[in-house]
């Protein structure tokens, strides 16, 4: 078996500013249905949120969903989803000092973030809106705060569609790299067997975990470049920069996904 995982937003979905290929989602829905891949859905999204772009764009029902940025795992079967339980035992295992709540209280005097809906928080999971040019003295501020006291990670992305930094707060066990590990192992696959692919800055961990590499056409310059900087430090590192002019396709989004898997073989193209 092999694994194929993506991000959704700006990376299988089509919702940036780039051109998309229109019968890109199709040709991914077919190929991957075809051959004997596991589909993984890792994103940021929540489930509701989720089954949204399911239905607006087209793209399959994943087979494993890797969800909350990867803070909650579900299985795909027989039209239903099936919570893992075993994600959160093995979470509270293994970060034994996370508490959003205390995370919530020691950030609460830091200007220029604001804490997001309440849909996209969970147990394991505390998010902000960031004052994306005020990003450097802020995460400053919530390095001094927070870093190293709960067990946790500070991530930082930017949503280029809207101009808005993302600060997310998870248990250093629960991230997209260890959802998308914890998944590799539960089905036996090696890492080199699994291909993720991503656009933005809360993926660099999943990109640089091991795993096939993929960034889409459209990945944010900033991810680019640290991915660059990641490979001069560790030269094994598999990651393949997707260029277009594959099958017609023009490397962006879905396209860039899809030319990334047949790159590696884990599609037959």
């Amino acid at each position: 078996m092999k694994i194929l995982a993506t991000d959704l937003d700006r990376t299988l979905l089509p919702n940036g500013r780039w051109q998309s290929d229109d019968k890109a989602i199709s040709l991914f829905n077919e190929l991957t249905e075809k051959h004997d891949v596991l589909t993984v859905y890792v994103t940021g999204r929540n489930l509701a949120l989720t089954e949204n772009a399911i239905k607006e764009f087209g793209v399959r029902y994943p087979d494993i969903l890797c969800a909350d940025v990867g803070t909650s795992i579900r299985k795909y079967e027989n039209g239903k989803w099936t919570f893992d339980e075993g994600w959160i035992e093995q979470v509270k295992k293994e970060s034994p000092r996370w508490d959003a709540i205390a995370i919530r209280d020691a950030v609460a005097g830091i200007d220029a973030m604001q804490e997001q809906e309440k849909q996209h928080q969970n147990q394991f999971k505390q998010s902000y809106y960031v004052d994306h040019e005020k990003k450097d003295q802020l995460l400053k501020k919530v390095d001094e705060q927070v870093k190293g006291k709960f067990d946790e990670v500070i991530i930082y992305s930017f949503d280029s569609q809207n101009g808005t930094g993302l600060l997310d707060f998870l248990p250093a066990s629960a991230t997209k790299q260890t959802a998308l590990e914890y998944v590799a192992e539960e089905y036996g696959v090696a890492k080199e067997d699994v291909v993720f692919c991503g656009d933005s800055g809360n993926d660099i961990f999943p990109l640089t975990a091991g795993f096939r590499g993929v960034l889409v056409k459209n990945a944010d310059e900033q991810l680019v470049e640290n991915i660059k900087k990641a490979i001069h430090q560790n030269p094994d590192l598999k990651i393949y920069f997707a260029k277009g002019n594959f099958r017609g396709l023009n490397g962006y989004y879905t396209s860039g996904v899809i030319e990334g898997a047949c790159h590696y073989g884990i599609l037959n193209c």
